[in-house]
C-alpha cells in the first residue's frame, strides 16, 4: 500500500516493511525540510502495525551527497528562523523512532548524508558506494550527530581517521571497518536491504521494539547533545576564511589551500 507522503519522499509498505525514498536526485541533499519529513514519515509508521522494519532508500545516482553548500541560502535550509527548529533538532526525532531501519546505500553517503545513514540500525551497500565524513576538508566541523554515532559503530579511532581526513572509502572498505553489514553488487542493494528488513519482521514485533530499545538505550540523548555542541562549532567555523576557501574549492573541483584563519 502507499502511505500518505510529505515532500521529496515515498513511502510504500509491503509485507510489514516500508520503503521510505529520498526523492531528490541525483544528490538527495538533505536539509530540515527533508530531515523532518523523513522523521514525520518514520512517526507515523511507528503506529501502523502494518509496518514492522523500515527500508531507508533513495533514487537517483546517490544515497544523500549532504548539504548543498552552493545554495546561497544555505543557511535557511539549516534552521527555521523564529522556532529553534534545526537540521539536528529534526535528526533527534529520527533517533527517538521504534521501528528498525536497514539504509540501502548504493551510491555516495557524504557528510551528513554520512550522518543519515548511520541513524540507521543497519546498513546495505555496494563496491561503488562512497562513505564520506568531508567536513574537515570543507573547513567544517562534523555534524548530524557523527561525533557520537560514528565512534560507537565502528571505534574512536577508526572515526577520527575519517574526521581528521575527510577521506571517502569504497563500500567494501566500509564493510570491512563495519560501517556496512552487508556488501552486495549495486543492482541488488535495495533488495538485499529489503530481504533483511523482512527477515526482521519475522520476528515478533514487541520482542523486537522492546530488544531495539535496550539496544539504543541513552542514543537519542546522546545525539541532542552531540549536535548541540556540533551546531555551535560550525556556526563559529562558518565565519572563516578557510571555510570560505573549502567550499569555494569543492566548488571549482581542486584542492583547498586553508590557511588556518
Amino acid at each position: 500500500m502507499e502511505a500518505e507522503s510529505p515532500p521529496d519522499l515515498r513511502v510504500h509498505v509491503e509485507n510489514h516493511v516500508a520503503t521510505v525514498e529520498l526523492c531528490r536526485p541525483p544528490n538527495n541533499f538533505i536539509d530540515l525540510v527533508l530531515t523532518a519529513g523523513i522523521a514525520d514519515a518514520l512517526e507515523r509508521l511507528d503506529e501502523d502495525p502494518a509496518c514492522r522494519a523500515v527500508v531507508l532508500a533513495a533514487e537517483g545516482k546517490h544515497f544523500c551527497a549532504g548539504a548543498d553548500f552552493s545554495r546561497r541560502d544555505r543557511r535557511a535550509g539549516d534552521a527555521e528562523a523564529g522556532t529553534g527548529r534545526t537540521i539536528y533538532t529534526e535528526g533527534v526525532r529520527l533517533l527517538r523512532t521504534r521501528k528498525p531501519i536497514i539504509a540501502a546505500v548504493h551510491g555516495a553517503a557524504v557528510g551528513a548524508g554520512l550522518g543519515l545513514a548511520v541513524v540507521a540500525d543497519f546498513r546495505v551497500t555496494c563496491a561503488e558506494a562512497r562513505f564520506s565524513a568531508n567536513f574537515t576538508r570543507l573547513g567544517y566541523h562534523p555534524g548530524f550527530g557523527l561525533t557520537e554515532t560514528l565512534p560507537r559503530l565502528i571505534g574512536a579511532q577508526k572515526a577520527s581517521l575519517l574526521f581528521y581526513t575527510g577521506r571517502r572509502i569504497a563500500g567494501d572498505e566500509a564493510a570491512a571497518m563495519g560501517l556496512a553489514d552487508l556488501l552486495v553488487p549495486q543492482a541488488e542493494v535495495r533488495a538485499a536491504a529489503t530481504a533483511l528488513a523482512r527477515e526482521i519482521a519475522e520476528s515478533a514485533p514487541l520482542a523486537i521494539a522492546a530488544t531495539r530499545a535496550t539496544m539504543r538505550r541513552g542514543l537519542p540523548e546522546l545525539y541532542e547533545r552531540a549536535t548541540a555542541h556540533e551546531l555551535a562549532e560550525q556556526a563559529r567555523l562558518r565565519e572563516t576564511e578557510d571555510f570560505r576557501e573549502g567550499v569555494k574549492a569543492m566548488a571549482e573541483r581542486r584542492p583547498p589551500q586553508f590557511m588556518g584563519r
